[in-house]
């Protein structure tokens, strides 16, 4: 029996992308179809989304959404049945989705994201042109407020999922909007959305969820504890029965070396010799010189978060190893301009380019002999799944999804052919120092270096297996067994 699922979320690919968020959100509907789940994901609509959703039709409309107009429409594209919330006081704005081109906080985000959520509970209450969903899947703080709306209203006995696809961005606001959210008065305490005197949206989610699932399973532990539970690790561990640490994939189809037109050279695990194209066009997109030293990539944002404050700080240490890096990112303006002045230090040797562009990721992917992920804390990561795919050995950080799916290059894994990757402790300057000088000795080494690169490209990260468990949570949810 097909089951109906409503998926809520800020972001979507190929729609509009800050992140991992919208990659999983736009991947996951065609993998949950292999299991007779069919979804339709709710987004807002931003001027991107509205620009390629053409033919559409109005199935909801609003007078007063938290005091604008508002229309719901139904409209495909691709391959993605959509459901947008076309709000223009809200969404119709020139810059990101939560902030203006300078990084700035829209400063009413918390009304943004509450008729976002108020929409989703409604249609997971109501429907939409004869269509009900079963149950509902939102992600992340934008979204989680749906589960609220819905434990609170008339759409109570819908089970609700709700992804935490990273903790640190929890959607804390004033007490003083909680009056203007349209919830009962029992909604505010400690068991709603009350969160340490003020209202939080995901802390409101949380609590209202039938299943809280992570990204990955060891950031499911690792959020149970102080240091990376970010205030909410007591409210987690009191819900950890309700609790799913579950991988993200990656669409093979989009991350694919031997069809990718995005790249100067297709290639395979078992013709590694087309990738140096690739590397020759990085080279020379970055000004770096060309030669056989090693090649660090880079694709992150650039934050306290995913360590690249140590990684600012390595690089003259990698450039002494004889190495070269090429950076694409953007973020704190201070890491900005210490990447923009190692670049100027390290002419022909360090490359960076501010910013953000799909295709470039995946030529440095292409390019690339490794790509250093230095986070903190990493729910899942999805660049070093990219990497595996392309044969650019992820050097990672021993923390969350990064623990998960790269088997670090010791002797034994090495010599058992086991090895994709290189991994050392998180926020340690020498331990970073250290994991790029043992991969530079490694890429000295070109048999145990391609047996690395094949072994990555042999690993199996496609949504197939992260997609049957979604769809058995969310039977298990229903009280169906599986089909």
């Amino acid at each position: 029996m097909t089951m109906k699922l409503l998926s809520v979320a800020s972001e979507i690919y190929p729609l509009i992308k800050t992140g991992g968020l919208a990659d999983v959100v736009g991947a996951l509907p065609a993998a949950l179809a292999g299991h007779d789940v069919e979804t339709r994901t709710l987004v807002p609509g931003y001027p991107s989304v509205l620009s390629k959703l053409g033919k559409a039709k109005a199935v909801r409309r609003y007078d007063g959404l938290f005091g604008a107009s508002a229309t719901v429409l139904a409209g495909k594209v691709g391959d993605l049945d959509l459901l947008v919330l076309d709000a223009p006081d809200y969404f119709a704005r020139e810059g990101g989705p939560y902030g203006d081109h300078g990084g700035n906080d829209w400063g009413d985000n918390w009304r943004r994201f509450a008729a976002l959520s108020r929409a989703g509970a409604d249609i997971a209450a109501e429907g939409v042109k004869g269509w009900v969903p079963d149950i509902v899947h939102v992600h992340d703080w934008q979204a989680a407020m749906t589960a609220a709306y819905m434990r609170f209203g008339p759409a109570h006995a819908v089970p609700r999922v709700v992804t935490i696809h990273n903790l640190a961005f929890q959607g804390r606001f004033g007490p003083e909007i909680f009056a203007q959210l349209g919830l009962p008065a029992e909604a505010w305490g400690m068991d709603g959305v009350e969160y340490y005197g003020g209202t939080g949206f995901l802390k409101a989610g949380l609590v209202s969820a039938d299943a809280i699932t992570t990204v990955s399973p060891t950031y499911a532990d690792e959020i149970r504890s102080p240091v990376h539970g970010m205030g909410l690790d007591g409210l987690i561990n009191g819900r950890s029965d309700k609790l799913h640490g579950i991988l993200n994939g990656v669409d093979t189809d989009i991350w694919n070396p031997a069809e990718d037109a995005l790249i100067a050279r297709r290639y395979s695990a078992r013709g590694l010799g087309g990738r140096s194209a690739n590397r020759r066009a990085l080279e020379k997109r970055f000004g770096l010189q060309r030669d056989d030293a090693p090649i660090f990539v880079i694709i992150s944002r650039l934050t306290w978060q995913k360590g690249m404050d140590l990684m600012m700080n390595a690089i003259d240490h990698l450039v002494g190893l004889g190495a070269k890096l090429a950076v694409l990112g953007s973020g704190d303006h201070a890491l900005e301009g210490g990447f923009l002045a190692a670049a100027d230090r390290h002419r022909g040797r360090v490359g960076v380019q501010i910013g953000y562009d799909e295709p470039l990721s995946h030529l440095l992917q292409a390019g690339g002999d490794a790509i250093l992920i230095p986070s903190r804390f990493e729910p899942c990561g999805l660049t070093q799944l990219y990497g595996l795919r392309y044969g650019c050995v992820p050097v990672v950080a021993r923390v969350g999804g990064l623990a998960d799916t790269v088997i670090d290059a010791n002797e034994a894994a090495v010599s058992a052919g086991v090895a994709t990757g290189i991994l050392f402790a998180g926020d340690d300057p020498l331990a970073l120092h250290g994991a790029i000088a043992r991969s530079v000795r490694l890429h000295g080494e070109p048999e145990a270096w391609q047996a690395m690169q094949r072994a990555g490209m042999r690993a199996d990260f496609s949504w197939t297996h992260s997609a049957a468990r979604y769809a058995a949570l969310y039977r298990s949810l229903l009280g169906r067994e599986a089909a």
